[in-house]
């Protein structure tokens, strides 16, 4: 088993923006987890990790002049309710982060927009974005408590440029445990 998994979120730009949408092939989401995720290359991966795992999200753009960035990840409660309460991060030098203090069924948004350095996560009620466009790595430690064998959707919300419709997210990745 890997210590890390890395998420990339590959993201056609000009197409999201076109059709104003993260479907119809404008997001491709892949692992390279050592255990066999569902959904390799859709918005509909289901990424296999183990607790204690640090689960890193990379955006990458293909079209080159319009940048993405990952502007947050919150996980959604069982049962398709509306979304859990994100939770802040502090943008200093610190520890990894838990996914999550269990307060939504098992998993919290707490992954981190992280240039320098990770940090602890923040009170509930806090919003988990960066407030800056020049972040696009987001990590997490998975915690010890997740149910084996349930996938906890998350919402990935990305930011592409400025203006009308720049901001799409996808409610359908998730992270199982084994």
């Amino acid at each position: 088993m890997k210590p890390q998994v890395n998420i990339a979120v590959v993201v056609d730009v000009i197409g999201a923006l076109s059709d104003k949408s993260l479907q119809n092939g404008n997001l491709c989401l892949i692992d390279d987890g050592s255990f066999d995720s569902r959904g390799q290359g859709t918005p509909e991966l289901v990424t296999v990790v183990v607790p204690g795992q640090v689960v890193q999200w990379s955006a990458l753009a293909v079209d080159l002049q319009t940048p993405v960035e990952i502007r947050s990840i919150s996980f959604l409660p069982a049962g398709g309710g509306p979304a859990a309460p994100e939770y802040g991060v502090d943008h200093g030098p610190a520890g990894a982060p838990a996914l999550g203090d269990g307060t939504d069924g098992g998993l919290g948004g707490a992954a981190e927009g992280a240039a320098g350095g990770l940090a602890g996560a923040a009170p509930a009620g806090h919003q988990l974005e960066s407030g800056q466009l020049d972040l696009n790595v987001w990590s997490g430690v998975v915690p010890p408590y997740l149910t084996p064998g349930v996938p906890y959707r998350y919402r990935l919300e990305l930011q592409m440029y400025e203006g009308d419709h720049s901001v799409l997210h996808v409610d359908s990745p998730a992270l199982m445990c084994l």
